[in-house]
């Protein structure tokens, strides 16, 4: 067990690193980005986790890859949305599989 453990943290290590290349300056003005999960649901470190972080990562090296090769305003904007679809969809992905395990995503309600 001891060694999976490891393993699964040297292997995080770089999916963490890599989350600070994306060209978050470049974003265009008005544009919101989505929300990427810095922590697992309940805590729990599992398959799906390292999936969803996979997920992201690729979503983010297709955004660079076609920031380069981004001609003009339309094509960045577009570069950014399909990021943003991609991330959505990850998350939706990596909270349904969670549900499934029995862990539920948690949410505050304020006021009545």
């Amino acid at each position: 067990m001891k060694k999976w453990t490891t393993l699964a943290a040297i292997l995080a290590l770089p999916a963490t690193a890599a989350v600070a290349a994306v060209p978050y300056g470049s974003m265009p003005p008005g544009f919101e980005a989505p929300h990427i999960r810095t922590a697992p649901i309940a805590g729990v470190v599992n398959q799906q986790w390292y999936n969803y972080k996979a997920d992201i990562l690729e979503a983010e090296k297709e955004l660079r890859s076609d920031l380069r090769h981004a001609t003009d305003r339309e094509d960045r904007w577009d570069a950014w949305d399909e990021w943003t679809v991609e991330v959505v969809d990850a998350d939706k992905d990596y909270v349904k599989e969670m549900r499934k395990k029995g862990y539920r995503t948690g949410r505050v309600t304020v006021g009545g």
